[in-house]
């Protein structure tokens, strides 16, 4: 299993950009066998915090999720637009679950 948060803020007039690419990336990986991987994004209490949580069964899904076109191009306009600072990236390693999914 692989384990990412991101974690990054956005400027404000970037917010609702940002929040409509999320829509579009969200509904296209809604289109792929959720049994794999799961995917969830939280904002903070600043509401231009957001923080990306995702788990993967193996790497193939985690390449076959970074490569749809709706998230590349939700990174590059955050990237390239929407960002205040830079993004940190975090891996995670499991050391127990209450979800026999996401057991070793």
């Amino acid at each position: 299993m692989i384990s990412v948060i991101v974690t990054y803020k956005i400027k404000k007039e970037f917010l609702e950009q940002n929040k409509a690419n999320i829509e579009k990336f969200i509904q296209d990986f809604e289109k792929l066998d959720a049994t794999q991987f799961e995917y969830k994004i939280f904002t903070k209490q600043d509401g231009l915090t957001f923080v990306h949580h995702s788990l993967y069964k193996n790497e193939a899904i985690q390449k076959q999720l970074l490569s749809v076109p709706s998230f590349l191009q939700f990174q590059k306009q955050r990237d390239e637009t929407g960002l205040d600072g830079k993004a940190q990236i975090e891996i995670l390693n499991l050391l127990a679950s209450s979800n026999e999914k996401w057991k070793k």
